[in-house]
């Protein structure tokens, strides 16, 4: 089921990047090498919204970051090898992620983790390439709502960061100097300025726990 779910987001993610202007090669292209959908909603969205190729990768790699603090917590269902590590970072996404880490043992991390990545890679290219295909007979994607499909997921990673207070000041002063930025930045932009509410945040986050204080 959760397969099939990523692949109907993936339909979505096809018919945006349709209407966004990129060919089908470049759809399977990102769909098959970037494989993670909030990178690739924010870059098909910023290029949509008429900002640069730079802003786009930005916005995308920023997203996409996140990925390299799961490396820790899957490596014990990985090959020792190079490239079996090289390959398995391919699949490293917040699900293969989840299905990993609550194994018992490192075997079944490792086969949670791989069949997990196959499953979901496959269906997130096929529901792409539909998506690209059938995009010009939906006509607009905001006719249908599937414009939202990007904030919502961005809204779906932030939730959980909420709980805590450190979460909760990075996510409005995000949102403040995303308002800020707005009217004055390319399309893009505002999202790498929101970002940037992280690093004050963690600076006072790091040294709370130092001092014994719990955030």
């Amino acid at each position: 089921m959760l397969a099939v779910a990523v692949g109907i987001v993936g339909v979505t993610f096809g018919v945006l990047a349709d209407a966004a202007g990129l060919s089908l090669a470049k759809v399977v292209a990102m769909s098959a090498l970037v494989f993670t959908g909030a990178s690739q909603f924010a870059a098909v969205s910023v290029i949509d919204g008429g900002g640069s190729g730079a802003a786009a990768v930005g916005s995308a790699m920023l997203l996409a970051a996140r990925n390299a603090l799961y490396g820790p917590v899957v490596a014990r269902g990985l090959p020792r090898s190079t490239a079996g590590r090289l390959l398995g970072a391919q699949f490293v996404i917040d699900e293969t992620t989840a299905m990993s880490s609550v194994q018992d043992n490192p075997d079944d991390a490792g086969d949670a983790f791989w069949w997990t990545g196959l499953w979901l890679w496959s269906f997130w290219v096929i529901g792409s390439v539909g998506g690209a295909l059938v995009g010009s007979v939906l006509g607009e994607p905001e006719t249908w709502g599937l414009d939202a499909a990007f904030p919502a997921a961005f809204v779906a990673l932030i939730m959980p960061h909420l709980r805590s207070s450190p979460g909760r000041f990075a996510a409005l002063g995000g949102a403040g100097l995303a308002i800020v930025a707005i009217p004055f930045t390319p399309a893009g932009v505002p999202l790498l300025v929101a970002a940037t509410a992280v690093i004050p945040v963690s600076i006072i986050a790091t040294r709370a726990t130092g001092n014994g204080v719990r955030p």
